[in-house]
């Protein structure tokens, strides 16, 4: 895909430097003073409001209610208007982890919060409406369906065969090799059995943690590496595509033992349709091991 050429400044872009008053009045940003590298603001148009909850469903009927009280917040990953995440420099992509991290764990403590998320939409495809680099997180008083989801599965294991499902999926991928697409201190990057759509790809760190929030600071520069290079291989592989990126973390002591998180990049290269929708089952029309093959050719050399 060939994209159109950005100014490294937009006059018009509130997240450009010199603008900062474009937006809501900023929660943080990194280092402190006027030349930033790394900006955090609410979100303008927020999927929830600021006003603390009580946690409480309101029930009329069949029907439950809460209040849409939580947090929705946009780092902006550089002041440069054409930077790409996968074009930055480890160590400004070392500070959007840390940013990342900080924010996850300022929001988790929140009495009324139940669940945060991390994501980033790149390109229109994905949902993305400012070309700038940003990433958003938002929190929600609700815990977030999808983790529970696999924090149910990840514990049934666990009861019922013991350890962590995901430890053991990484064992054995590493042992098979065929879906993995690079192994780095720290982190294994691979294309998932059974991946849901063409060239989804997961990097997992090997050390168990439940939660991003625990990231430690030795492990902070590993995910940078393996986030820089797993999106170049991506970019390179498929054409430079939209995609989502999304930190799949759990919190709390039940799943501590159980869930293992990861983060899960998804390229825009297929549109769901009814039978998706209808069945919740998935087509993918490439093989993850023939997208490990695709993205282990398209990895840049080590050094």
């Amino acid at each position: 895909m060939e994209r159109s050429p950005l100014p490294q400044r937009d006059p018009t872009c509130p997240f450009c430097p010199g603008n900062e008053e474009e937006t809501p009045p900023e929660i943080a940003r990194y280092p402190d003073g006027a030349s930033w590298n790394v900006r955090v603001v609410p979100n303008l148009f927020a999927a929830l409001g600021s006003e603390t909850g009580n946690g409480h469903a309101a029930t009329q009927g069949v029907f439950q209610e809460i209040p849409g009280a939580g947090s929705h917040e946009v780092i902006v990953e550089s002041p440069r208007h054409d930077a790409r995440l996968d074009e930055l420099e480890e160590s400004d992509v070392v500070r959007v982890v840390e940013t990342w991290r900080a924010r996850t764990r300022d929001l988790a403590a929140r009495p009324e919060i139940r669940g945060v998320v991390v994501f980033k939409n790149f390109g229109p495809l994905a949902g993305t409406s400012l070309v700038h680099t940003h990433s958003q997180i938002i929190a929600t008083p609700v815990a977030l369906p999808a983790i529970e989801r696999r924090v149910d599965v990840a514990t049934r294991f666990r009861d019922e065969q013991g350890g962590c499902v995901y430890e053991k999926l990484l064992e054995e991928e590493r042992a098979r090799a065929v879906r993995v697409i690079e192994d780095l201190d720290g982190f294994t990057v691979l294309a998932p059995f059974a991946s849901a759509s063409p060239y989804e790809t997961w990097i997992v760190p090997r050390e168990h943690r439940s939660a991003f929030a625990d990231l430690g600071d030795d492990c902070v520069g590993q995910l940078a590496r393996a986030l820089i290079r797993s999106l170049r291989a991506i970019r390179r592989a498929c054409d430079d595509p939209d995609y989502n990126l999304m930190i799949m973390s759990a919190d709390g002591e039940d799943s501590s033992d159980a869930f293992h998180w990861f983060v899960r990049i998804v390229p825009k290269l297929t549109t769901p349709a009814g039978f998706e929708l209808a069945s919740g089952m998935s087509i993918n029309t490439v093989a993850p091991e023939d997208a490990a093959a695709a993205l282990r050719s398209a990895l840049e050399p080590i050094g």
